[in-house]
Order: structure tokens, then C-alpha cells, then sequence
């Protein structure tokens, strides 16, 4: 079934709201934020000029931290690479097609009939002199992975092209299934005069189907026909059943070091650090080869702001397994502090030390440990929408339970709303704070009525709701909305962080445990009184940048006093969250107009050596 509706327990097709009664219901993404964001800051980060054809071997294996395929490999973008998608992954990062276009929106000439969809092109590769005895094409795939099966009419294909003829052939296709399996090797011989040329490309075609929905469900239509693909070779002396990864490879994102938060105001922290601090770091690897291999496992922390190394471990090397998938937890005796009082950032970098022979690129995964003024369960990142649907729903609310250490004062609440065809969703709704009883959802002891549904236009799709009065908490407490129609409001769900019992929905007068998996995407800012545009104070950690003006708006100026700087500058924006979102060389100016209003972070380095953080704000 297209979109793949979960209803509680059942996956059904939405024939009309007013005929089912209310209940959960999740479905596809209609955009996804983190493309979005890429795409407004494509001419920010162009590759330099690239060469008319490739040279062998050609090899992708999708590690992040680019949303886009990598344009010296790939002639397009509509693929989406990520790592929270697929299932059991052989490496770090895969390359999605689906119904969203470069944009990340649905493209425009989707339907029910199957269409084409993404593509994934390689540049030109030079074949001359090739022979096809030997040379071989190989990849691994997955249908669906968490979002949504292909069905049996769609598909995808691989296909070639001949630069003699000027043409593409299909060569191997696959077809959807109900079915999850996980990641299937392909090998496919090339041979032929008309392909082994100068200009040779290859790539694959998702052909994809959207379900049928009512004008009064159209709020729900979104993304479906879900591939992943990764580690693409094409090379040499090979053979039929040359398919093993002979790569040690993570394959799993880090998350958080914290016992129950991901993110979670500074001053909390500090004060409960020994009830949330975790012991360890949880890393996610597996050795793909089919020989025993050593490996060494370490990692560090960074003060970002302060610029500082805190912390490192090297827990010494261990054997794995030909095939063997680890989760190991790696000890961590340390506890965060800084010289901020009221906000931290941390960088925590984990590496894998195998072979020589072994791929680097997918060997070291970072995570940003974010400490502000929200608490946060979820990721940061949206892979399906939610909502509550049907006869009796527009009274229903949804809330999720987040714990306060200290008495504290909610100034706002985030919550993540994702686009909806149409803009079906754009209804208001109540922000609702409730006691905890015991676990459950109690009485409301805040409502603040008439706010509207609107998709943010951060990297994460989050938009902060400024509560006309503050309130006070302390311990555990519920935050969520009110319906106030029967419309599915698209509301984020992050599918990879369980909510362990924390999400509740109200409907026909009962609170209910949410049976979705995954956590609604919703956060409680606490704290000082929030203001629109701009912060209390900015921090400068080092005095040879100045950067001016802040707040800007289009374009930020930076002056190097007093240093000398040897080699080739780099300076990189961050989020509030840690993601890279600019990076540029040996310039005194940058564009940063296409940046959602927010604040962020500029770090310069000069040979790879970082000589200055400091924070902007940038607003509309």
C-alpha cells in the first residue's frame, strides 16, 4: 500500500476521514527539510572544475555529511543521502531515491500511475581500453528500509549508456515487494564495444506510484517507493562473485551521551549531571570482509566553543569477525564542563584504525552533544509526518513527557510540522502544557489557543511557538496540541528514537499510549524570556576575528587582526545543532542570505588548524 498508513495496528488505505474513526495515523514526508536547506545553499558549497571523463576505479560509498550525492561522481542531486532511512546499513550513509525531486519536494508530475522519479547519474567515465572479461559493476541495495515499500509496479533499474549511440539501455531492474529484505549485492558484467568508450555513464531510475487520496485526506499525501543504495564500484579484474566489502566500515549515526536527552539546557545538566551523564558511547560497526579483521577503536571530545580537546579514550583493538555486526559501548569517564554559563557545545569524533587497505572515508563519524535552552528526545531529523485523523478528532490532542530538574520556566515550545500537499495542513491548533499523574497525561494547567500549522524554515523543520505567559514547572510534565478540526495536522515523528512510553493521544474522552513507533518531534524551551530576532550576549573566543555585522542579514564581513595565516583559510558556518551548513576558502566575506534566521557558528581554520570560534546571528 502506498504512503504505508500505520493506524495503530493496522496499515490501511484512507478512503475519508469523516467514515474512520479518530486514530493515529502516520504517513510519508511531502518535503524534507534538511534537502530544502541544502538546495537554497547549493551556490554556497560548488565543487571546483571537473574533468570531461573520469578515470577507473569509480567508487561511492555515500558517507555523510552532504545531503547531495558527491558532484565529482554524480551529474545529479535528487538522490538524498542519509543515514536514517535504511535498516541494518553496510556502511555510514546510503543514497535514497524516492518521490521527492532535488528540491526536496514531491515532484510535480507525480500520480497514482507509476512514474519517473529520482535518478542517479555518474559523470562521464573513460572506458577506453577496457575489456569486458573482467570488468564489473557492483552495488548493494534495500526496498523501503523504514519509510515506505515499493510495490510490485514499481521499480528500479539500472541502465547504461552508449556515448556511439547516444542512448541509455536498461540492463537490471528489481521490482517492489511487500516484503522488507535486507541489503542485496548486485554485480553486473560490462561488456560491449558500444560502452567501453570515453563518455561511458551509468545510472538508476526509481520508477514510483503514489496511492489514491481524497481531496478530504490530501494533508496526508507524501513521499513513497523508497531504494537505498550503496557502495557503488566500478573497476578492473574482477569476477562474478567478486561482491565482498573488503571494509570495516560504522554504519549506525552516534547519538547522544546523555542518559535521556539528546539535547538539554546547560545549567539542568550541570546541575543533575550525575542522574544524566552516560558512561559510555555506543558505536555501530561491522566488517563486511570475509577474513578475520583487527580493529582499533577511539574517540575525543572537543570543547567547540573554547576550542579545546577535553577528552580522548583508546580502549585498545579487538578481533572481528568475517560478516560480525558490533554495537560496542565504549567507556567514557568524563563528565562535560566548560567556561559558558549558559549554553555548551561539544564535538565527539569516533574513529576506526583497520588495515591499510581499508577505505578511510567511512571510518570516523562525528556528533555535536548540544547543551541550550530546549530538552529534546528526538534526532533532529523528520522521516515520517503524524497526526490524528478521523470522526471525533477535533478535540484530540497529542502530547509528549519531558522532565524539568530544576524549577524552571517554559517560554516556548518547538515543534516540527511538516509540509503537506497544498498546504492542506495549514489549520490552527492549541498549545497545551498538562500535570503528570503518576506517568499519564493529568489536568491542563496551560492552553494557549489559535496558533497556526507552519512547516519551519530551519534545518530541522522546527518552528519556535513564543508563549504568551510563561510557564512554571518542575519535574515531569506533558507538552503537545489541541485539534480543533478533524484535519491531520503533519506533525514530525523521528522513526529512529523510541518513545519509550512517553507519547500520549487524547481522543473521545481517553488518554492512550501512542502505539507509533518513533518520538514525536516537540521540545520545551525553557529558561530566560525569548525574544524574536537576537540574543543576550555573543561569545568572541579568540580576539584575532572580528566579524561584523551582528545580527546580519545577507552578508557576514571577517577581519584577521594581529595573525599571520600561512596556508589555505577555511571558514564553516554551523547550526545551533552542529551541521555544517557553509564552508568556503580564503575569503574576507560570505553570503549567508539563504540561511534561516537563527544563530550560529563561525569557525576559521588555517591549515586544517582552527584559530578562531565565534557566534552571528543572522536575521530576516
Amino acid at each position: 500500500m502506498r504512503l504505508r498508513v500505520l493506524v495503530l495496528h493496522i496499515i490501511l488505505t484512507v478512503i475519508t476521514a469523516s467514515a474512520i474513526y479518530g486514530q493515529e495515523v502516520v504517513t510519508g514526508l511531502q518535503s524534507i527539510p534538511e534537502i530544502r536547506t541544502a538546495w537554497n545553499n547549493r551556490d554556497l558549497n560548488k565543487s571546483g572544475s571537473l574533468p570531461d571523463t573520469l578515470e577507473l576505479p569509480f567508487f561511492d560509498d555515500f558517507s555523510p555529511p552532504s545531503v547531495y550525492p558527491d558532484d565529482s561522481l554524480w551529474a545529479d542531486n535528487h538522490a538524498y543521502i542519509n543515514n536514517t532511512y535504511p535498516i541494518d546499513q553496510v556502511t555510514q550513509g546510503v543514497a535514497t531515491l524516492d518521490a521527492l525531486d532535488s528540491t526536496g519536494i514531491l515532484y510535480s508530475h507525480a500520480s497514482s500511475s507509476v512514474f519517473e522519479a529520482d535518478h542517479l547519474t555518474s559523470q562521464p567515465i573513460n572506458l577506453e581500453g577496457v575489456s569486458g572479461d573482467n570488468f564489473y559493476l557492483s552495488f548493494v541495495y534495500q526496498p523501503g528500509g523504514i519509510a515506505d515499500l515499493p510495490e510490485q509496479s514499481d521499480s528500479l533499474t539500472l541502465q547504461f549508456y552508449s556515448p556511439s549511440e547516444d542512448s541509455w539501455f536498461s540492463i537490471w531492474d528489481t521490482e517492489g515487494s511487500d516484503s522488507l529484505h535486507p541489503f542485496k549485492p548486485v554485480i553486473v558484467n560490462i561488456t560491449g564495444s558500444k560502452y567501453l568508450q570515453k563518455g561511458f555513464r551509468f545510472r538508476f531510475i526509481n520508477y514510483a506510484s503514489l496511492g489514491s487520496v481524497n481531496v478530504e485526506d490530501i494533508a496526508m499525501l507524501g513521499n513513497c517507493d523508497h531504494w537505498h543504495l550503496d557502495y557503488i564500484l566500478l573497476d578492473r579484474d574482477r569476477n562474478a562473485g567478486d561482491t565482498i566489502m573488503h571494509d570495516v566500515a560504522f554504519t549506525r549515526p552516534l547519538r547522544t551521551t546523555l542518559n535521556n536527552y539528546e539535547a538539554m539546557p546547560w545549567n539542568q545538566f550541570r546541575s543533575w549531571f550525575l542522574t544524566e551523564m552516560g558512561s559510555g558511547l555506543l558505536v555501530h560497526y561491522t566488517n563486511n570482509d570475509n577474513i578475520l579483521r583487527n580493529v582499533t577503536r577511539s574517540f575525543t571530545i572537543t570543547d567547540v566553543y573554547d576550542d579545546i580537546e577535553v577528552y580522548s579514550s583508546t580502549p585498545g583493538a579487538t578481533n572481528v569477525e568475517p560478516g560480525e555486526q558490533i554495537s560496542y559501548n565504549i567507556p567514557l569517564v568524563y563528565t562535560y564542563n566548560t567556561t559558558g554559563s549558559d549554553s555548551a557545545l561539544f564535538m565527539i569524533k569516533a574513529t576506526l584504525k583497520t588495515d591499510d587497505f581499508d577505505p578511510r572515508i567511512n571510518d570516523t563519524i562525528t556528533y555535536f552533544q548540544v547543551f541550550s535552552n530546549y530538552f529534546s528526545i528526538d534526532d533532529g531529523s523528520t522521516e515520517r509526518g503524524y497526526g490524528i485523523n478521523g470522526q471525533g478528532s477535533d478535540n484530540a490532542m497529542a502530547v509528549f513527557r519531558y522532565r524539568s530538574y530544576l524549577p524552571d520556566t517554559i517560554r516556548g515550545v518547538s515543534i516540527c510540522f511538516n509540509d503537506s500537499y497544498q498546504s492542506a495542513n495549514q489549520r490552527s491548533f492549541d498549545i497545551v502544557i498538562l500535570e503528570d499523574m503518576n506517568g499519564v497525561p493529568g489536568d491542563i494547567i496551560y492552553t494557549q489557543e489559535n496558533v497556526l500549522v507552519d512547516p519551519g524554515k530551519s534545518l530541522n523543520g522546527f518552528i519556535t511557538y513564543i508563549l504568551d505567559d510563561p510557564v512554571y514547572v518542575d519535574n515531569w510534565f506533558f507538552i503537545g496540541w489541541r485539534q480543533r478540526s478533524e484535519t491531520f495536522l503533519n506533525a514530525g515523528i523521528d522513526s529512529n528514537t523510541p518513545h519509550n512510553g512517553r507519547q500520549y493521544y487524547y481522543i473521545n474522552g481517553i488518554w492512550n499510549l501512542s502505539e507509533v513507533e518513533g518520538s514525536l518531534m516537540i521540545r520545551p524551551v525553557v529558561g530566560k524570556p525569548l525574544i524574536s530576532t537576537g540574543i543576550d550576549h555573543l561569545v568572541n573566543n579568540k580576539n584575532n576575528i572580528k566579524i561584523w555585522p551582528n545580527p546580519a542579514r545577507d552578508f557576514l564581513n571577517i577581519e584577521f587582526r594581529n595573525i599571520f595565516l600561512s596556508g589555505e583559510t577555511r571558514i564553516i558556518v554551523f547550526d545551533a545543532g552542529g551541521r555544517e551548513m557553509i564552508s568556503v576558502y580564503n575569503t574576507n566575506r560570505i553570503d549567508i542570505h539563504r540561511l534561516p534566521e537563527g544563530i550560529y557558528l563561525l569557525v576559521v581554520t588555517d591549515n586544517g588548524v582552527r584559530i578562531s570560534t565565534n557566534k552571528f546571528i543572522r536575521i530576516n
